[in-house]
């Protein structure tokens, strides 16, 4: 099998048109090199060169086999600058994923942070609910998430580092009873319809709201169109009924809405991000971007 050694000293050796050249270029003796090629070409079954009385002139197959090589070798010189960079966290791919209920311009400002520090980095985006994100990362497929909490499933293999909680705000429909208000207790949107539900295999934002909501003394009611996506923005928007969201979120929601804070002390939307135990340099240089984390992680079970 032709070694590198054998195709740079061949593609200089065709740059240059000489073995006297090309050897001082490459600081090999003549007889060295020489030898190099001829074994080369009789791996490869072919000459790649004529030989001339001054110099030597590439064949037609040496002439299609050095665009190959020059093309192969450019390849491998890219590849170990993605690894160098990969390795010291300076570039490559970083695959984040994110629940429904954290919309991309509310960790949009720590991505611009990371990526003028990383001008070389690709970051792939995916929306998924918290636990698959566990699944995801627990498997390798992806670097970080964005996790809501509570979480119903969890995996030995992925640690949560817990964010600044966000406060929960009530989106109701334009022209709503309780759009008059200023601000609401929980309490109040007991005779309301929601347009979200619990998921019975799920944690995150619908049965944060759940519980709150359970701890008040009542179930919320649930609205004839139901959705666990940021859909539910545009059912309250079509007035099919109330939804609690962090405020992130509730500042996507668009015309035909009307946000009002929570009252309750304990209206707030907790999060945390997902991270491997092993975290690679690009979740670290991310990491180093977010707000400041609670200096102990949530440890999981069996931990």
């Amino acid at each position: 099998m032709s070694s590198l050694r054998q195709i740079r000293y061949f593609l200089t050796v065709a740059e240059f048109g000489s073995f006297t050249a090309a050897a001082a270029a490459l600081f090999v003796a003549q007889p060295a090199l020489s030898r190099q090629i001829a074994l080369l070409e009789e791996e490869l079954g072919f000459p790649l060169f004529e030989r001339l009385p001054r110099g030597v002139r590439l064949t037609p197959a040496g002439e299609r086999y050095r665009v190959r090589m020059q093309n192969c070798l450019r390849e491998l010189d890219e590849a170990a600058e993605e690894g160098r960079d990969l390795a010291h966290g300076q570039g490559g791919v970083l695959r984040l994923l994110h629940s429904s209920s954290t919309p991309v311009p509310v960790f949009l400002p720590w991505l611009r942070q990371l990526l003028a520090q990383v001008p070389r980095l690709r970051v792939d985006l995916d929306r998924l609910s918290s636990e698959l994100q566990i699944a995801e990362i627990a498997a390798g497929k992806a670097d970080l998430g964005l996790v809501r909490l509570p979480l119903l499933r969890r995996d030995p293999a992925v640690r949560l580092l817990p964010l600044p909680p966000e406060p929960l705000q009530v989106l109701l429909p334009a022209g709503h009873p309780l759009a008059e208000r200023t601000a609401l207790h929980l309490a109040e949107l007991a005779p309301y319809p929601f347009v979200s539900a619990v998921h019975r295999e799920r944690g995150g934002l619908a049965r944060r709201v759940a519980d709150l909501c359970l701890e008040r003394g009542f179930v919320p009611l649930l609205a004839p169109v139901l959705s666990r996506k940021t859909a539910m923005l545009d059912l309250v928007a079509a007035g099919f009924g109330i939804a609690v969201v962090p405020a992130g979120l509730a500042a996507q929601a668009g015309p035909g809405t009307t946000c009002r804070p929570l009252l309750d002390a304990d209206a707030q939307a907790e999060w945390a991000v997902a991270v491997p135990l092993q975290a690679g340099p690009l979740a670290q240089r991310l990491l180093a971007c977010l707000p400041t984390l609670v200096a102990d992680a949530v440890d999981p079970p069996g931990q």
